[in-house]
C-alpha cells in the first residue's frame, strides 16, 4: 500500500505542477464541484461555537477561502497534505494567519473538535478494491481517534453510472450503506449519510 501512496502522491504532485492553484490543480474538475463538496462536509461543524479544524488533504488551502466566503472562522485551523508544493504555496498564501498552518507531516497535528477530508480517497491508482477498503477504514479510525466532535468525508458512490466506472479503474467507487454501517457501529450514534447532491458522490457525517 505505501507503494500506491507514493504513485498518489506524484499523480496529486503532477496535478499541482500542470494547473497550480486551481480546482483542477487538486485533481477536482470545477470549483463548482469543489464548493458544493465542502458545503456538504461542513454540515458537521457547529459554528456557532468556537471549534479547531483539520483539514485532511487540504491541497493549497482553498478552504480556508472558502470558509473565508462563508465568514466562519476556526480558532485553529490545520491543514495536512501529501504535495510539498501545495504546502508550500498554502503557507506563502496565508503567513500572516498565526492561528492557520499547514503540514506535511501528521505528527504536528494535535486532537482537534472537528476533521474533515475531501476527495482524498477517490483517486487508488492500481490498488485493488479490498486493499483500498482497508486502507479508508484505518483512515477512518484515524479521523475517529483525531478528533472529540466530529469529522466528515466524502466519496465517489458505487451507484454512478456503469460506463462511467468501467472507463475508470483508477477509481475508488465506495459502498455508502458500508461504511454508513461501519461508521454508525464503532464511531458514534450520530451519522449522516448525504446522498442527495447533484454530484457522483456522497458524504458521511459523523457527530460525536
Amino acid at each position: 500500500m505505501s507503494h500506491d501512496l507514493n504513485r498518489i502522491r506524484d499523480f496529486f504532485n503532477e496535478q499541482f505542477e500542470n494547473h497550480g492553484e486551481s480546482a483542477a490543480g487538486v485533481g477536482w474538475n470545477s470549483a463548482y464541484a469543489q464548493d458544493t463538496r465542502f458545503e456538504q462536509l461542513l454540515k458537521v461543524i457547529n459554528p456557532a461555537e468556537p471549534f479547531s479544524l483539520i483539514e485532511f488533504g487540504c491541497g493549497y488551502g482553498y478552504l480556508v477561502d472558502y470558509l473565508d466566503r462563508r465568514e466562519i472562522k476556526p480558532k485553529r485551523f490545520y491543514g495536512l497534505d501529501i504535495v510539498p508544493a501545495s504546502i508550500d504555496a498554502a503557507k506563502a498564501k496565508f503567513t500572516n494567519r498565526a492561528d492557520y498552518s499547514f503540514h506535511l507531516d501528521p505528527e504536528e497535528i494535535p486532537i482537534s473538535d472537528y476533521l474533515v477530508a475531501s476527495g482524498v480517497f477517490n483517486v487508488k491508482l492500481t490498488a485493488s478494491n479490498p486493499d483500498w477498503t482497508r486502507y479508508v477504514i484505518d483512515q477512518l479510525d484515524r479521523f475517529n481517534r483525531w478528533t472529540t466532535k466530529g469529522f466528515s468525508v466524502n466519496f465517489l458512490t458505487k451507484y454512478s453510472d456503469y460506463e462511467r466506472m468501467a472507463e475508470r479503474p483508477d477509481l475508488y467507487y465506495a459502498d455508502p450503506c458500508f461504511l454508513f454501517d461501519y461508521c454508525k457501529t464503532n464511531y458514534a450514534r450520530n451519522v449522516a449519510l448525504l446522498h442527495d447532491y447533484e454530484i457522483y458522490d456522497f458524504t458521511l457525517i459523523v457527530r460525536k
